[in-house]
């Protein structure tokens, strides 16, 4: 691997990351400019429209995304992916990022990690490590900045943001962890082409979306676009590249980008006033989350290890 190609990886994950956080601010407008607009409704738009042109990106590039249907267990782990992936990791983050705003949202969905480290240690009996208890104290702490304000008697943030932003650092950790047994065989096009699909479609037999009287300006029309295209398409594309340059390890560190961009960007275009608790809180949560990722490589070589063990 050359310098050159570790940095184009390095900025091709990070500017992925970037465009998620735009995609936030992005959608925190919308809900500003049009109150009758709904989180479902611009989550179902924001995954039947990438969805559907990932399955034909990946049918242009010969990656045969039916395939994945001829199995049982893939096409199972595939609607499992989408309902209870990326139904909460989007829904649950336009909602909170809906009763909230996008930095505050994006920073307790940025929670996840840890979530998943706690279900190593609870089902697959993998212990933290020293740096993943340190990291988990000082997330904690930066959560509790951001929730208290500092004062423990009251909250600083409604409880409903808490719970929809909780729910979505959930969907992080469920998005990462079911595909996971299906991405080396049927790549990331077909999986998370399928997967967005398949939530996007669900929703709408739980609301459909052409049910719901809208009157979208040009401009609105012209967020929407970006929040398909640049906030979701153009990312993850970017991103799946990113990881034939540079480690997964490295590629996670850029996630901390999300956050930052949500926060710059609201502040900048929003003028969405944050305390100093919550930009402690935030770079907290950030370094936390950035301790944990350099320490992943670790927990997978043991994971390795002990499944090669258990099987010879």
């Amino acid at each position: 691997m050359t310098q050159q190609n570790h940095l184009r990886g390095v900025l091709l994950a990070s500017s992925a990351c970037i465009l998620w956080g735009i995609s936030g601010v992005a959608a925190s407008t919308l809900f500003i400019n049009n109150p009758h607009l709904t989180a479902m409704w611009l989550t179902q738009v924001r995954m039947i429209s990438p969805g559907l042109i990932l399955l034909v990106w990946g049918m242009v590039a010969g990656k045969h995304p039916f395939k994945i249907w001829h199995h049982r267990h893939a096409a199972w782990t595939a609607v499992s992916y989408g309902l209870l992936g990326l139904i909460p990791v989007q829904l649950c983050y336009f909602e909170a990022v809906r009763v909230g705003n996008a930095p505050i949202a994006t920073i307790i969905q940025f929670l996840g990690p840890f979530i998943i480290s706690i279900y190593y240690f609870l089902f697959k009996h993998v212990t933290p490590s020293r740096i993943e208890l340190i990291g988990m104290i000082m997330a904690f702490i930066g959560t509790l900045l951001i929730v208290t304000h500092g004062n423990l008697n009251s909250l600083a943030i409604s409880p409903v943001i808490l719970f929809w932003g909780g729910l979505s650092a959930i969907g992080v950790a469920t998005n990462t962890l079911i595909p996971r047994t299906i991405l080396p065989k049927y790549g990331a096009l077909t999986v998370t082409g399928w997967g967005l699909l398949i939530a996007g479609l669900f929703l709408t037999l739980l609301q459909p979306m052409w049910c719901v009287h809208l009157t979208i300006t040009w401009p609105q029309l012209g967020l929407l676009i970006v929040i398909i295209l640049l906030g979701t398409v153009a990312p993850f594309l970017m991103f799946a590249r990113s990881l034939s340059d540079i480690l997964p390890t490295t590629a996670s560190l850029m996630d901390a980008f999300e956050p930052l961009a949500a926060t710059v960007f609201s502040i900048t275009f929003l003028n969405v006033q944050l305390t100093s608790f919550d930009f402690i809180g935030g770079l907290l949560i950030i370094l936390a989350v950035m301790a944990l990722s350099l320490n992943t490589h670790k927990m997978l070589h043991f994971l390795r290890r002990r499944r090669a063990h258990s099987s010879s």
